[in-house]
C-alpha cells in the first residue's frame, strides 16, 4: 500500500531506502532505529518513529525553492521518498544551524535541513536521528564537525565531499559517506542542488554542528 503524503510516512520511506542498500556500514545505525518492523511483517515499510513537530506556517526557508526542480529531475535513489518529501515540505520544521554572522547571507539563502525523527526519549545508549539536507547550486558548506557519528546518503544531485585534509571527492546519489565523531568535513555543489538524507548516531544528539576555526574566520563560509 502506498503511504500517504504526510510527514508521518517519511521515516518509513527513509528506512525502506536504507534497507534496500544492504550496506554493512548501516548495521549499527539501523539497529538503533526506533520501533523497527517485526521480521514477519508483510509491509516492506517499518512502522514510522515519532515524527518531528510541523513547522510554523510561513517558516519556509529560501533554499526550499529548489525542491520543485529536484522533484522534476527525478531521483535515481529513493524516488518515492524524494517526491513524498517535496510534497510534505511545507509541513516540516526546516532549520539552520548557523547565524548570518557565522556563514554569511548567501549561504543561508542556499542551506537548510529538517529532522524526520529524533531520539524517542532520553535513555542510556546510542540512538539515531534521521533527516534531510538541502544545498543550493554552487554552494560551499564549510568545514564543520559534531560529536555524533554521521552517514550521508545523497538522494538527488551530485556534489563533492571533503573529509579532513583529504582531496575533494565527487559523490553521486546512492553513495554512503561516513563521518566519524568530531571528524571535520565539508561539502560543495556544482550546477545541481543537493538533497541528501543524513543519519546521526550517538549518546547525545542534542549537540549541534560547529564550524571549524578557518570557517569561523571567513575562509569558505560563502557561496562558491
Amino acid at each position: 500500500m502506498r503511504p500517504s503524503d504526510t510527514d508521518d510516512s517519511l521515516p518509513a520511506l527513509a528506512r525502506a531506502v536504507l534497507d534496500s542498500l544492504q550496506a554493512p556500514l548501516l548495521a549499527r545505525f539501523l539497529a538503533a532505529w526506533p520501533h523497527p518492523a517485526p521480521p514477519c511483517a508483510v509491509s516492506p515499510h517499518p512502522a514510522p518513529p515519532r515524527a518531528m513537530p510541523r513547522g510554523a506556517p510561513g517558516r519556509a526557508l529560501p533554499v526550499l525553492r529548489y525542491l520543485p526542480s529536484i522533484a522534476a529531475a527525478g531521483a535515481s535513489v529513493g524516488g518515492e521518498l524524494v517526491h513524498a518529501l517535496c510534497r510534505a515540505a511545507p509541513s516540516l520544521a526546516w532549520r539552520q544551524s548557523y547565524s548570518e554572522r557565522e556563514v554569511g547571507a548567501a549561504f543561508l539563502q542556499n542551506y537548510g535541513w529538517s529532522e524526520l525523527f529524533g531520539p524517542t526519549e532520553r535513555r542510556a545508549g546510542a540512538q539515531i536521528s534521521c533527516g534531510v539536507l538541502v544545498l543550493g547550486p554552487h554552494t560551499l558548506y564549510p568545514h564543520h564537525r559534531h560529536e555524533a557519528e554521521e552517514v550521508y546518503l545523497p538522494l538527488s544531485g551530485t556534489a563533492q565531499w571533503q573529509q579532513g585534509d583529504e582531496i575533494w571527492r565527487q559523490q553521486a546519489p546512492g553513495t554512503l559517506i561516513h563521518h566519524l565523531s568530531e571528524e571535520p568535513h565539508a561539502m560543495r555543489t556544482g550546477e545541481q542542488a543537493l538533497l541528501a538524507m543524513y543519519l546521526w548516531y550517538g549518546t547525545d544528539l542534542t549537540q549541534k554542528a560547529r564550524l571549524d576555526a578557518a570557517a569561523r574566520d571567513g575562509d569558505g563560509a560563502r557561496a562558491c
